[in-house]
């Protein structure tokens, strides 16, 4: 029964995860072709393997490193993910301390509040943020009939707005993690602090903060993957010099119909966010058992 249990996981990965990502290699491999599907070689059975193998190549990857394009989308991409996590951890680490400080009987209600946006349609809040950023939206509105401003800010399709969007599309991921790890503190170790002599914010730097890196670590991990790969916040609130990966995987794939070349760009995509991931991963278990 046990055996079976475990074998659950691995299935769902075998599935999901193997199974479609072998697909997509395969396609990576392959060349544009006019036939349906638009790649070629097709897998004839296992008498014609050898054939089939020999018709696949690494011209894909070759024009990846070639075209400025597509590495350029890719650091980009890496960019605007690294500064949205950084912004929704600076703004979801002091929500999250103050929802786990807060009394008991508070929890429940501002954990309804911070996933409550999960109630309404990622693509209608997105859209909402044009209102709200568009020159005559309510923020200049706003600006400007309280006098902070004199003409619109003109946030629209620009890497701000993206960067706006993204923060509220993606805090939630951010905050929950940090609140799971938060309110399991033990209070006493920082009663223990004080009664040592530590000032409220030295016992935060020493007790708190390492206690909570493991929320820290899982929040950015939760921020950073999906926003590396984000299509919708940027194509409908970034202008033309916003191309990140995520748009450019659309265009090869709908646009261009150069399936094969997309499904490399997803592929080195994949390995980009993956190694990372498993050495660091690998890191803390190393650490784990030196320990």
């Amino acid at each position: 029964m046990r055996t079976r249990l475990v074998a659950v996981p691995y299935l769902w990965l075998l599935a999901f995860f193997l199974v479609p990502f072998a697909i997509v290699l395969r396609m990576a491999f392959s060349h544009a072709d006019t036939a349906l599907p638009p790649y070629a070689p097709h897998f004839a059975g296992f008498a014609a393997i050898g054939p089939f193998l020999a018709a696949l190549d690494l011209d894909n990857f070759r024009l990846l490193a070639d075209d400025t394009l597509y590495w350029q989308s890719y650091l980009y991409s890496l960019r605007i993910a690294g500064l949205t996590t950084l912004l929704a951890l600076a703004i979801g680490y002091p929500l999250a301390y103050a929802m786990a400080s807060a009394p008991k009987s508070w929890r429940g209600a501002l954990l309804v509040l911070v996933i409550l946006p999960f109630w309404t349609s990622f693509l209608i809040r997105v859209y909402a943020w044009i209102g709200i950023l568009r020159p005559d939206g309510l923020l200049d509105a706003a600006l400007i009939g309280l006098g902070l401003t004199r003409e619109p800010l003109r946030l629209l399709n620009t890497e701000a707005a993206v960067l706006i969007g993204m923060v509220y599309s993606y805090l939630p991921f951010m905050v929950l993690p940090l609140f799971a790890a938060l309110e399991k503190l033990d209070r006493s170790l920082l009663e223990a602090a004080a009664d040592l002599g530590a000032r409220p914010w030295t016992a935060f730097l020493t007790v708190t903060l390492p206690l909570s890196i493991p929320g820290v670590l899982a929040g950015c991990a939760l921020v950073f993957i999906p926003a590396v790969g984000e299509f919708v916040i940027p194509d409908l609130l970034g202008g033309p010099d916003t191309i990140m990966i995520g748009k450019v995987l659309w265009t090869e794939f709908f646009s261009n119909r150069d399936w094969p070349l997309a499904s490399a760009v997803a592929v080195v995509l994949l390995i980009l966010l993956v190694l990372p991931l498993a050495l660091l991963q690998r890191a803390r278990l190393a650490r784990g058992g030196a320990a």
